[in-house]
């Protein structure tokens, strides 16, 4: 398909963090975008902002005529829409060119030296520091983000066109969609359990997503992984290895060794082992690609981080609060080594919104184990996202499993209450669904209180 050809696009889902980067990008192109969501959101504003029409209730009748035209318009959607959805139905059954999201990348990225990130956790970290470093050396790239990039305030860099990174989302084997000239595998921890049935079947997936490389393609692989490539890790003898690390006023001061040199006295302002290693993969994808070192430890230092990846909402000498977008156990026990080790000695409170009725079915008890590490817990009840409930999976079936002494179960309406009850010296936020819409309102109620 080329998509020279087509002049409309109009989006099902265009308020999903990956869809709207997919919409900035085709309306900065010069194409008429449009779109349907369920919800009106702050990223459906910012949309509205770039003149794109959206509307919020799935009737084909709200669409401009221009949209109609089967040879002129593409219609792109997210898997999280169900079947039953009338105008994916109806353009469906009409003879329109109706793809995946992930169809689109692939399309896109096809004919540009494209850099691709998987893995379980990590994704969105490490494609957005690996935007930032390109950019900031004058690589001409597009970079398609799944988060809200501090240094852009967006989720998508636009620099030209010759250079593309992008998320290689391991979701219903998406990532598969994809033929990067270089990509990396941060990890392979068992999750969407709901699409693949048990772990075997996702280390396959990435085992057929690293065939998929071009012919003298690059693969970078997390050290101690059973994928051969590119090693990277931190304090270990792989190829790309983080050394002598220090913390001075909050900020990672480390070497790199490389294959060929060590680089000296690196500078990375994101707390976490995790968020380092996601920085040593990128600094390594863009040595390899070629990029001059000076330049690169200047780029790294300026990076400020994605937003909900360990987001600083309130930082005083008496009160740290924190938002994460962790929502699987490994996620949740990166986030409590980086707090452990940015703040030791401290009470720290935890509030968790579980997401998903099955990977919480999946995980119960690595949940519950990471959860009680945390000084304190609040919990609130599951987020559904696209699920329909699962008997004896609940929030308080979840809450029995924890060891905690200080835990209690809450809702959103008691939770500020809850909150301001704590003697807690860190409080963090954490959860992949609906939690997020809460931060601004505790954020302002700690605020008032100090």
């Amino acid at each position: 398909m080329n998509l020279n050809n087509i002049h409309n696009i109009y989006f099902i889902g265009i308020g999903g963090i990956g869809m709207s980067a997919l919409a900035r990008y085709f309306k900065a192109n010069g194409k008429c975008v449009a779109g349907y969501d369920k919800t009106k959101t702050h990223i459906t504003d910012s949309l509205v902002d770039l003149d794109i029409a959206i509307h919020f209730k799935d009737s084909v009748a709200n669409l401009d005529n221009r949209f109609l035209n089967p040879e002129t318009t593409l219609i792109i959607y997210t898997p999280a829409v169900p079947k039953s959805h009338m105008e994916l139905t109806y353009f469906k059954n009409n003879g329109f060119t109706v793809l995946k999201r992930s169809q689109v990348l692939g399309l896109i990225t096809q004919n540009t030296f494209c850099l691709a990130v998987a893995g379980t956790h990590g994704k969105t970290t490490t494609t957005s520091i690996l935007g930032h470093l390109l950019h900031e050396c004058n690589v001409p790239l597009t970079a398609f983000l799944g988060g809200i990039s501090e240094n852009y305030n967006s989720n998508l860099i636009l620099n030209g066109t010759e250079v593309s990174v992008v998320e290689a989302d391991e979701f219903d084997r998406s990532f598969l969609t994809l033929h990067p000239d270089m990509a990396c595998i941060t990890s392979m921890d068992a999750d969407h359990l709901d699409i693949y049935g048990d772990a075997s079947a996702l280390i396959a997936s990435f085992e057929d997503f690293t065939k998929q490389l071009k012919p003298n393609g690059k693969l970078f692989v997390k050290n101690g992984l059973p994928i051969k490539g590119i090693t990277y890790g931190i304090d270990d003898d792989a190829d790309y290895a983080a050394q002598n690390i220090t913390i001075e006023n909050g900020t990672y001061v480390f070497d790199v060794k490389t294959p060929k040199t060590v680089l000296k006295n690196l500078q990375f302002n994101l707390p976490g082992r995790h968020n380092l290693s996601n920085a040593l993969v990128a600094l390594a994808m863009s040595v390899e690609y070629g990029v001059p070192v000076q330049q690169l430890a200047k780029a790294l230092a300026s990076y400020k981080g994605v937003m909900r990846r360990f987001t600083y909402q309130i930082k005083t000498d008496n009160l740290v609060y924190i938002d994460d977008y962790a929502h699987h156990p490994e996620e949740i026990n990166a986030v409590h080594q980086a707090v452990r080790e940015m703040y030791p000695n401290k009470k720290v409170l935890a509030i968790f919104q579980p997401h998903l009725f099955s990977r919480t079915q999946d995980f119960a008890q690595e949940f519950a184990t990471s959860l009680s590490q945390f000084d304190e817990v609040l919990l609130l009840d599951i987020y559904p996202a696209r699920e329909l409930p699962i008997d004896g999976v609940t929030s308080e079936w979840l809450f029995s499993l924890m060891t905690s002494k200080n835990k209690k179960l809450v809702t959103k309406d008691t939770l500020i209450k809850n909150i301001k009850e704590s003697t807690a010296d860190i409080i963090l936020t954490i959860g992949a669904g609906d939690i997020g819409a809460e931060v601004l309102k505790i954020k302002k109620a700690l605020q008032n209180e100090s």
